[in-house]
């Protein structure tokens, strides 16, 4: 399974914002956005130039693809099938992502970060509809229940993950049995739902071109 394996923090730097893919370290006075705002690099402090439209759109790509992180052809890809879809392509391209099963698991607060989650899935930890899922591009569908493995609920890793993050709120179209450790997709995610600060349009129109 191809994934980023270089340092994390720098491209929370290069992005401008906090992506989260820290966990509990995004949220403490360690997060490295907070005691360096500027991108990482020689000329990261020099005063940035008005950016050109083209600039704007790929920074927004980019900003996407490393908040739920994938990879450059599973990003296209998406937007293939969010194209194919009813709708509009850049918020069926949000739907897609938020759908993904270590998404899923990130949003009911199973996981701290998107990275623990897709690992967390890989080794097992989750199932869907009862049946064991290891794939963190899993898409979840409406009905579909995800849930902690019972074997996994017992370790004192998982209830310290799930502890501290008990406090996150859960998206309204997952619906979460905290007794239980499973929780249900209501229905996909709208727009509305994702608490994603970029203009989507901006990506349909770097590959529209």
């Amino acid at each position: 399974m191809a994934r980023y394996t270089g340092a994390v923090c720098k491209l929370c730097r290069r992005e401008g914002q906090k992506l989260f893919l820290k966990g509990e370290r995004c949220y403490t006075g360690k997060c490295a956005i907070d005691r360096r705002s500027y991108a990482p690099g020689q000329h990261g402090q020099a005063r940035n130039k008005k950016a050109s439209e083209y600039g704007k759109q790929l920074r927004t790509k980019q900003f996407a693809k490393r908040y739920y992180g994938v990879l450059e052809g599973q990003f296209r890809h998406y937007f293939e099938m969010a194209e194919k879809m009813n709708g509009a392509a850049g918020e069926n391209l949000l739907t897609l992502l938020e759908s993904r099963l270590d998404n899923v698991v990130y949003r009911l607060g199973m996981a701290s970060s998107r990275a623990e989650a897709r690992q967390l899935v890989t080794h097992k930890h989750f199932s869907v509809n009862g049946r064991t899922v290891n794939i963190p591009s899993f898409l979840v569908k409406p009905g579909m229940v995800v849930a902690m493995r019972e074997g996994s609920r017992s370790l004192d890793k998982m209830k310290g993950i799930v502890e501290s993050n008990a406090s996150r709120p859960v998206p309204q179209w997952l619906d979460l049995d905290r007794e239980k450790l499973e929780a249900k997709v209501v229905s996909l995610a709208k727009r509305e739902d994702i608490d994603l600060p970029i203009e989507e349009t901006l990506i349909v129109e770097l590959y529209s071109k």
